[in-house]
């Protein structure tokens, strides 16, 4: 067993303890791998797992992400025209990043402060509390690619 599953003081196990949620080693895995890896798919996060338990099966970490989704550990962003990704920055007031190609994320602190950090121009009676903003363009890596961007 690793040493993620394993560790009883780690800080995804009073994360999760916290949010109301039963302490496995799948969640702790998911929770553990992700703070490292932002921004990363569910195929990304499954694979990862199971480098570090050995078994795990994705239809197991979807329900780890859901779950933990939920229960605001995680934060799932769904740039358009890529897959979800998920993050542990979740609960705080940043933007992202968003490569028009590659799909490749970034956090973006929001230079107002507090949510929500832009209002909208008629509110339709929403007792608005959020605001997402994504930047889009190409990162570093696909800026020197002559591909056609994606619009």
């Amino acid at each position: 067993m690793s040493s993620v599953a394993s560790d009883q003081r780690s800080p995804a196990r009073d994360q999760l303890k916290a949010a109301g949620l039963r302490v496995t080693a799948p969640r702790v895995a998911v929770l553990e791998w992700l703070a490292e890896h932002p921004h990363a798919t569910a195929e990304q996060v499954a694979a990862g797992v199971r480098d570090v338990l050995g078994s795990v099966s994705t239809q197991a970490v979807y329900d780890v992400l859901g779950a933990c989704t939920n229960a605001n550990l995680v934060r799932r962003i769904e740039p358009a025209g890529h897959p979800a990704r998920f993050e542990t920055r979740a609960g705080d007031n940043h933007h992202h990043l968003v490569c028009r190609r590659c799909g490749h994320a970034e956090d973006v602190d929001c230079v107002h402060g507090a949510a929500p950090c832009l209002e909208p121009s008629h509110d339709a009676g929403f007792d608005v509390d959020e605001a997402e903003v994504v930047f889009w363009g190409l990162c570093p890596t696909c800026q020197g690619d002559d591909e056609e961007v994606p619009t």
